[in-house]
């Protein structure tokens, strides 16, 4: 089947109709486009399990703050089709920001406490716009199941908080993070690194890593881990720390002590002006 570009809600509903029509499973991949092999993966991973699947590009207004990166964001529309194709995706629903996010917009998805630590604390508003468009796209695409990276952790955990709580009949699929061979996790946004910073920039998945085996070694203290997070961050890899923190999987609320199987050490550092984030999960 040849990639199908849709630009409407309208015309995505009667393509998924024709599909459902003969019984095929759908699945989503929501994107903010310029692919890489971090959002291959997750198509891929779609393509394992339904015959469709659906890649939304949309690089989301109401997600970034006053300001942040909205009009910088990295976009490539032909390279992000080529990925997307390549990597088995059968549809990409490609919608204008006035057609998402018209000027008249009133009603919010708002997602509670989950979205107001971490990521939430420092980007107010960041999540309440997440959840609205995935939500919107999940009654447009209407899939059977949604894939997601636990490189956005916190973003997972939001929308599938969302799907439970609000009845949404889509099973929320998480992929381990993609990494480049050094370790960064792979991100949009790491182009925006300089030549020196991308070099240091590994730091964070191996301090990361370090406090994951710590932990599993035995030692269960929360802030111990933290500070050797921060004191690699801060003195090797020379960013500057949004934060870092030892948190429930279940409700993302802070821990004093690791509990294995619902534990997460999450971070967002700035190196230069380029945010970074990356967790691990014990």
């Amino acid at each position: 089947m040849s990639l199908q570009i849709l630009r409407s809600p309208e015309e995505v509903r009667e393509a998924i109709a024709k599909a459902r029509s003969s019984g095929q499973l759908i699945g989503f991949v929501p994107t903010m486009g310029y692919l890489h092999e971090g959002h291959a993966t997750l198509i891929r991973k779609a393509e394992e399990m339904a015959p469709i699947v659906v890649v939304s590009i949309f690089v989301n207004p109401l997600q970034f703050g006053p300001n942040e990166d909205f009009e910088r964001y990295p976009r490539d529309l032909d390279h992000d089709l080529e990925v997307a194709s390549r990597a088995g995706a059968t549809h990409v629903f490609y919608p204008s920001v006035e057609l998402l996010t018209p000027k008249d917009l009133q009603v919010m998805v708002e997602p509670g406490p989950m979205a107001e630590v971490l990521c939430g604390r420092s980007r107010p508003g960041h999540f309440r716009g997440v959840c609205t468009i995935v939500a919107k796209l999940f009654n447009i695409v209407q899939p059977d199941f949604a894939i997601f990276g636990w490189k956005d952790a916190q973003q997972l955990l939001i929308i599938r908080k969302m799907v439970q709580d609000l009845n949404f009949p889509v099973e929320i699929i998480g992929v381990e993070t993609v990494r480049e061979p050094d370790g960064l996790a792979m991100s949009s946004r790491n182009v925006y690194l300089s030549p020196d910073e991308r070099q240091r920039a590994p730091i964070l998945a191996q301090a990361l890593t370090e406090a994951k085996l710590q932990a599993l070694s035995g030692q269960k203290t929360a802030a111990k881990l933290r500070s050797h997070v921060i004191a690699r961050v801060e003195n090797e890899m020379g960013a500057r720390v949004d934060y870092v923190e030892v948190v429930r999987m279940s409700d993302l609320s802070p821990m004093e002590e690791i509990e294995l199987g619902n534990t997460m050490i999450a971070a967002a550092v700035f190196l230069g002006t380029t945010r970074l984030i990356d967790n691990v999960r014990l």
